[in-house]
């Protein structure tokens, strides 16, 4: 008995010292490999710093003079650099499309229409400010096949002095010191890519309403992926690029689900603890959620009136500011209309959408004209709800051909029928419509537009995403207008309301008639028990 005691302590001691190393492995936290949004986290706070000092190079040392220099000295190191940069939209002002109901076709700035200044074709000269190119007179004489004039700076300046001129057809003003710029260069910072991104329309934060010199250095509170005081992200870390083609897309020029930046990206489809919150990815989108307001910073256009156009004063043009100092009437241009901390409106989108195109007929008794629309519905298993900026304009209308005038607005000088510098709109739009070959009947009128803006900026802290009653909720609902589906708390069904009542009665008198068996039983018992003694 005693020797098979001492044989089967070890054996005890054995297995429990295997009990306790289990219970402490149970209890020790795990090794497993960081979160994709983990990973991103420790990457943009690491401060990056550049692997080349250009000002060192002595291809950058000579006395540039023309902006052209800058492109040959930089091609002579970058081989190749040019011919991917000269394959883009942002140089091409197209890209191939598949325009549902169209075909694939080439669709960007040079044939698409917008409710802002309308349409780049002949205006070139000064939409071109825009352009990562040189000397954009006309897209119909551009070289596009010419290296030299592709922009190397516009994009990769690092000394926050190069700016292009207003009116030079994309050359840089005038004053820009070409050698300091040239030695500057590095990665794109914000200020780079909102040079243009975030004057779009003219004028600060005028088109996308989320697009705002702001968020050159703003705070957690406008934008917690850019903040300065937070990741201090770039918009090329979300906008990466492969062979100089920036992936994410606008939809005034662009129409296929392809090239897209998104938030699952970083953040997967499951983001938060909660898994009801989860489920909801499915059906919408990050942003719907994330960005309750736009506009956070700088107030946003919401309309355009051009019909106000030509107003005098003294015989003279003149425009007027609102009391915040936002452009209220500009005598070339017409009225305008702003808003500051807006909130989205919301529709369904699946990637895709289609284009009012120069040409397009457009009868009057079809109007407001949608100028880009967004497809997508419940039913559609790749489409979520969206949020976006509506922008609605009252713009130039040929009644008798049934379409979209489009007046040429700018020239160097007076005389050749340009809108701004002749105040003539039949006369522009009969000069602009014949520079894009399309009929125009002599005759001006005016039509409401209409034109949706993705919102996928100025994403708020999570403490300020919305909260579930803002759109479950039977008044006032942030998808109010979205119909096409059964939301809880929000739709009222008089036969789905009267099946639960039905059913909160029954299941009511299921409770009093099984209580009252049980009652009555007792009593029975208690009777018959009684009768039995």
């Amino acid at each position: 008995m005693v020797k098979d005691m001492k044989q089967a302590i070890p054996i005890v001691m054995t297995i429990t010292v295997l009990a306790v190393i289990a219970a402490v492995s149970a209890l020790a936290p795990k090794d497993e490999p960081p979160s994709p949004l983990t990973q991103v986290k420790e990457q943009y706070t690491r401060k990056q710093t550049a692997s080349v000092d250009h000002s060192k190079f002595p291809q950058l040392q000579r006395n540039f003079t023309r902006p052209q220099e800058v492109t040959e000295a930089c091609i002579g190191c970058h081989n190749g650099r040019h011919v991917e940069v000269m394959q883009t939209a942002h140089w091409r002002w197209e890209r191939e499309e598949y325009v549902p109901g169209r075909g694939v076709m080439y669709l960007g700035k040079r044939n698409s229409v917008n409710n802002f200044c309308l349409a780049t074709s002949g205006n070139e000269q000064r939409c071109a400010k825009c352009h990562v190119g040189y000397g954009m007179t006309s897209v119909q004489t551009f070289d596009f096949n010419d290296p030299r004039n592709v922009d190397c700076l516009v994009c990769h300046d690092r000394s926050a002095t190069y700016v292009k001129a207003s009116d030079m057809a994309g050359y840089p003003d005038p004053k820009v010191n070409l050698n300091r710029a040239a030695q500057s260069v590095g990665r794109p910072t914000r200020d780079n890519c909102g040079t243009c991104h975030f004057f779009g329309g003219g004028g600060n934060n005028v088109k996308h309403g989320d697009m705002d010199m702001a968020l050159s250095e703003p705070t957690r509170e406008l934008d917690v992926h850019m903040a300065v005081d937070g990741a201090n992200m770039q918009c090329v870390d979300c906008h990466t690029a492969e062979k100089h083609n920036i992936r994410g897309q606008v939809y005034s020029v662009s129409s296929m689900n392809r090239n897209r930046v998104t938030c699952e990206g970083c953040h997967t489809t499951t983001p938060h603890r909660d898994d009801l919150l989860n489920e909801h990815t499915l059906k919408v989108a990050c942003q719907t959620c994330h960005i309750p307001t736009y506009a956070k910073a700088g107030a946003t256009v919401v309309r355009w009136d051009w019909s106000t156009f030509g107003r005098l004063r003294d015989g003279k043009p003149y425009e007027e500011r609102d009391a915040d100092g936002n452009l209220a009437y500009k005598s070339i241009m017409g009225s305008f209309e702003w808003g500051k901390n807006l909130k989205p409106d919301y529709v369904w989108f699946n990637g895709t959408a289609d284009h009012y195109m120069s040409g397009d007929r457009a009868p009057k008794d079809a109007q407001p004209i949608l100028l880009n629309r967004f497809y997508g519905s419940y039913d559609d298993p790749d489409a979520r709800i969206v949020p976006v900026k509506i922008m609605r304009t009252r713009q130039f209308y040929d009644p008798v051909n049934q379409m979209l005038a489009l007046p040429l607005l700018f020239a160097t000088e007076r005389g050749k029928g340009a809108l701004w510098q002749d105040f003539n709109p039949v006369r522009a739009a009969e000069v602009g419509m014949k520079e894009r070959g399309l009929p125009f009947s002599g005759q001006i009128d005016f039509a409401e537009t209409v034109m949706y803006w993705n919102l996928n900026h100025m994403v708020a802290p999570k403490e300020q995403a919305l909260s579930c009653t803002e759109c479950h909720t039977r008044n006032g609902s942030r998808i109010a207008n979205l119909r096409d589906f059964y939301l809880p708390g929000r739709d009222h069904s008089p036969a789905l309301d009267g099946a639960g009542k039905l059913l909160i009665a029954l299941t009511l008198l299921g409770v009093l008639t099984h209580g009252g068996l049980r009652v009555a039983s007792g009593i029975l018992r208690r009777r018959n028990g009684g009768d039995g003694a």
